[in-house]
C-alpha cells in the first residue's frame, strides 16, 4: 500500500505542476512588439542653432498658430533643422543683413512626411475651417489641392527649404497666440495682421493668397522692397525662391533633391552631428 500511495502521490504533483504551468501560459499576456525606433536624420542634417544663434526661430507648425490651427504631427521641439550646406548657406546671408540692420528669422525648415500628411488629412475635411479667417479667407477649402496650395509631398522634406522672413534690429518679440482669439486676415494691412516682428512682407506667412505671390504687382514701394531685400539676400548664397510664396527658399544642389525624410523634428534626431 505505501508503495501504491507514493506513485499516486507523485503523479498527482506531477498534474497538479502541470495544470500551474499552463494556467500561467494562458494567464501571461503576450509580449508586446518591440516599438521600431524612431528615424534619424542622415550626417547632413543639422540644427541650424549649431550653426548660427542669431538667426531668429518662431516655428509655427509646434503651435496652434498656423492654418490647421493645432501642432502639426513630427514636430517636437520648436527647431530648425536643415541639410548643413543649406544651414551654412543661411549663416552667409545673415551675416550680410546684420551688417544692415537686420537678422532673419526661420518660421519652418526640414518638415517631415508625418507633417505633410497631416496637412493632407486636414484639407480633405471640408468641415475644419477654424484657421479660414486668417489664412485663407478668399478661397474656398475646396480649392486648396487644385490651387496647389497643399500637396502630397514638399520639397521641405528633403531638408534644404527653408521658410523665412526678415526682420528689423533690435528685434520685437512676437506675442503669443492664443487659441480661439478672433482672427485677422493675413492678406489686410500691415498694422491689422496678427502681430509679427517681420517687416511689412504684403502678407503673413502662410496666406493663401496671390497676393504671396513674390512679384505680385500689387505689391508695391516699402513691401516690394523687403521682399527683395530678402531674396537677395538669399539668392547671392545660392537659394532659389518659389514665385508662389514670398517667405519659400530652396538652396541649390540639394543634397538629397529625391528624397523625402520622415524622421521627427527633435534635436535628438541630429544628436553627434
Amino acid at each position: 500500500m505505501t508503495g501504491l500511495a507514493s506513485a499516486l502521490r507523485a503523479r498527482a504533483v506531477i498534474g497538479a505542476a502541470a495544470l500551474l504551468a499552463f494556467a500561467g501560459t494562458a494567464a501571461s499576456p503576450a509580449s508586446p512588439a518591440a516599438a521600431a525606433p524612431e528615424p534619424k536624420a542622415p550626417r547632413e542634417f543639422v540644427a541650424l542653432d549649431s550653426v548660427d544663434r542669431t538667426i531668429l526661430q518662431e516655428m509655427r507648425y509646434t503651435t496652434a498658430h498656423n492654418f490647421v490651427g493645432e501642432p502639426i504631427d513630427g514636430y517636437r521641439q520648436p527647431l530648425c533643422v536643415l541639410t548643413r550646406p543649406a544651414a551654412e548657406a543661411l549663416h552667409r546671408a545673415q551675416t550680410r543683413l546684420l551688417a544692415r540692420g537686420y537678422t532673419l528669422k526661420v518660421y519652418d525648415c526640414y518638415r517631415p512626411q508625418r507633417a505633410v500628411d497631416h496637412f493632407v488629412r486636414w484639407a480633405e475635411d471640408l468641415a475644419d475651417e477654424r484657421m479660414k479667417a486668417e489664412f485663407y479667407p478668399l478661397v474656398a477649402k475646396e480649392r486648396l489641392f487644385a490651387d496647389g496650395y497643399i500637396a502630397e509631398k514638399s520639397g521641405h522634406s528633403r531638408g534644404s527649404t527653408v521658410d523665412l522672413t526678415v526682420v528689423r534690429l533690435p528685434a520685437a518679440r512676437t506675442r503669443a497666440y492664443v487659441p480661439g482669439e478672433e482672427l485677422t486676415s493675413c492678406s489686410g494691412p500691415y498694422e491689422e495682421r496678427f502681430p509679427d516682428s517681420s517687416v511689412d512682407m504684403g502678407t503673413g506667412y502662410d496666406c493663401f493668397d496671390t497676393l504671396s505671390h513674390t512679384e505680385d504687382p500689387r505689391i508695391t514701394g516699402v513691401q516690394r522692397a523687403n521682399r527683395q531685400l530678402l531674396k537677395g539676400a538669399l539668392e547671392a548664397e545660392g537659394f532659389v525662391n518659389l514665385p508662389e510664396e514670398w517667405w519659400h527658399f530652396t538652396f541649390k544642389p540639394e543634397p538629397f533633391p529625391a528624397t523625402f525624410f520622415d524622421f521627427p523634428v527633435a534635436r535628438r534626431s541630429v544628436a553627434g552631428h
